[in-house]
């Protein structure tokens, strides 16, 4: 909001006295009114720099609320795994024994040899 001028209460006072026929004439009685019109500006700005600040401070721990929840409150992800590279005899379905080293070797054998051509 704007900020209220320390004459401008006593001004608009002073003309809606004025249009209902009313002329405020300098005097004790006057001067009392400036001085109330005066303190009412004031407490008008002060309120609204208090309630300016006090938003300010809402808004920013309403923040760390949001993001205190939103931290609590989020998927977590699984830290990443290494996975262990399966033997040859787990690969061809659960091939146990002889027989299982035997076609691995087998193979090995044969990779080797295409890769010497």
């Amino acid at each position: 909001m704007n900020k209220i001028d320390k004459d401008e209460v006593f001004r608009h006072l002073s003309d809606f006295w004025k249009s209902k026929g009313i002329e405020l004439q300098e005097g004790s009685c006057t001067q009392g009114i400036k001085k109330g019109c005066e303190l009412l500006a004031e407490t008008v700005n002060l309120s609204q720099q208090a309630l300016e600040r006090a938003r300010t401070e809402m808004e920013k721990h309403l923040e760390q609320m949001r993001q205190v929840i939103h931290q609590k409150t989020a998927p977590r992800t699984p830290p990443p795994q290494t996975r262990p590279e399966p033997s040859f005899a787990k690969a061809k379905g659960g091939e146990t024994g002889r027989q299982g080293n035997k076609s691995g070797k087998a193979k090995a054998k044969i990779s080797k040899r295409r890769g010497a051509k």
